[in-house]
């Protein structure tokens, strides 16, 4: 056989293969994405070591660190609720303090629906009465 020609070798078939590539850039995309989530966070909210130990794990030890990080090194937050906008004129009901991060049983919370609606039905009798106040003719001039 010439050199040129014959079987494959395993450099050609590593030259031709995408797997490695594919590899490397799976491993770089999961650094960044575990950098970018621990270097935000605040002390408190990372557990077991110091924010360059983890920095430093991620980088050296690619796989194994972010695996690490995600499973035992982050503190996971509790969903925070959003409150949309209003009127600053309307009145509504207290909202919860937003740092009860207890959850409440179904008894809790049907009684907090029936506060709510009990509430806002003594608020549409209140603007009812109001406007029969403001729409009613004064009474003595007649």
């Amino acid at each position: 056989m010439t050199p040129g020609q014959g079987i494959v070798g395993a450099q050609e078939i590593r030259r031709l293969s995408p797997m490695p590539y594919l590899f490397e850039a799976v491993t770089v995309i999961l650094i960044i994405v575990a950098l970018v989530d621990l270097i935000p966070r605040q002390d408190h909210e990372i557990q077991h070591m110091p924010k360059v130990v983890w920095a430093l794990l991620i980088i050296l030890i690619p796989v194994v660190g972010v695996v690490l990080w995600f499973v035992i090194g982050r503190q996971y937050r509790a969903p925070q609720q959003y409150r949309t906008t209003r009127d600053p004129h309307e009145t509504s009901a207290p909202m919860p303090h937003p740092a009860s991060n207890r959850v409440k049983t179904t008894e809790e919370e049907l009684a907090d629906l029936d506060r709510e609606i009990e509430f806002y039905e003594k608020q549409a009798k209140l603007k009812r009465l109001q406007s029969e106040v403001d729409g009613a003719p004064d009474e003595q001039t007649t």
